[in-house]
C-alpha cells in the first residue's frame, strides 16, 4: 500500500458548501423580508452572495484580507449590490449566516460510504481553510467527526493552503511522510497544487469537469471514483 495517510478537504469536497449556504440564505431571505424591496428576488440575493463571499475568500486566502473582514463585508456588500440602504441592513445577518450555515448537513454524494470504505485501511485527516468555530460544528451536522483523525485548520497551523507550510505543518502533526500521503481536495490552486508544491501527491476532485491543463497525480468527478484509486 502507498499510502497511508489520507488529507481531505472540508468545504466543497465531503461538505457540500453551496448547497448548505443556498439553504441558509433563502431561510435568511424570509426571515428578513428581503421581498420587500422589488427589485430583487431570492435566486439574486443567493447567485450576488456567492459570487461576492467567492471574491472575498479569494483575498483571504491571499492574506489580503482578515476573517472578521471577510465575515463583515460580504453582507454588506452583497445587499448594497442588490439596492439595500446600508442603514437597512440587518446589524446580525452575518452572525446569523455564521449560526445556522454550519448546523446543515448536506454531503456529497458517496462521502459516508466512501469514508467508511477508507478508514479501515488509512488514516483519514482533514486540512481546510476553514475557521475553528464553525468546522467542528459542519463535522458534527453531517456525521463526519468520528472518520478523522486530525483536523487542521489555518488558524492552528499560522498558514493558508497552498502555502507549503499549511502542508508541512499537517505532516508534523500527523507524523506523516510525503511519499506516504494523498491530499484530496475540489481546489485546483489551494487543494491540489498546493500539495503538489509540497511533495505531496493530489486528487483533483472535479466534479463540473472544469477544463484545466495541469500535470496532476489523480482526478475524479465523484468520490465513488477514490475506491479505484485506493
Amino acid at each position: 500500500m502507498k499510502y497511508r495517510h489520507l488529507f481531505f478537504d472540508l468545504d466543497h469536497t465531503l461538505w457540500d458548501f453551496e448547497k448548505n449556504a443556498n439553504e441558509t440564505l433563502h431561510l435568511l431571505f424570509e426571515r428578513h423580508d428581503f421581498a420587500r424591496y422589488r427589485s430583487f428576488q431570492v435566486e439574486e440575493f443567493v447567485r450576488v452572495y456567492s459570487d461576492v463571499n467567492h471574491a472575498l475568500w479569494r483575498l483571504y486566502q491571499s492574506n489580503k484580507i482578515s476573517q472578521r473582514q471577510l465575515r463583515e463585508v460580504r453582507f454588506v456588500r452583497t445587499l448594497t449590490k442588490l439596492g439595500v440602504p446600508e442603514a437597512e441592513i440587518p446589524a446580525t445577518i452575518s452572525a446569523e449566516f455564521t449560526d445556522i450555515l454550519p448546523q446543515k448537513s448536506a454531503v456529497f454524494p458517496f462521502t459516508h460510504e466512501v469514508l467508511d470504505y477508507l478508514k479501515p485501511n488509512y488514516r483519514l485527516h482533514l486540512i481546510t481553510n476553514g475557521f475553528n468555530d464553525v468546522q467542528a460544528i459542519k463535522l458534527a451536522s453531517s456525521n463526519l467527526t468520528h472518520y478523522f483523525e486530525e483536523i487542521i485548520t489555518s488558524e492552528h497551523s499560522g498558514h493558508l493552503k497552498p502555502d507549503p507550510r499549511m502542508f508541512a505543518h499537517a505532516l508534523e502533526r500527523t507524523g506523516a511522510t510525503k511519499a506516504e500521503s494523498l491530499m484530496i481536495g475540489d481546489n485546483l490552486e489551494c487543494d491540489v497544487l498546493g500539495a503538489c508544491n509540497a511533495g505531496i501527491d493530489q486528487v483533483y476532485f472535479n466534479p463540473d469537469k472544469r477544463r484545466h491543463f495541469n500535470t496532476i497525480t489523480h482526478e475524479i468527478s465523484c468520490l465513488s471514483e477514490l475506491k479505484a484509486i485506493l
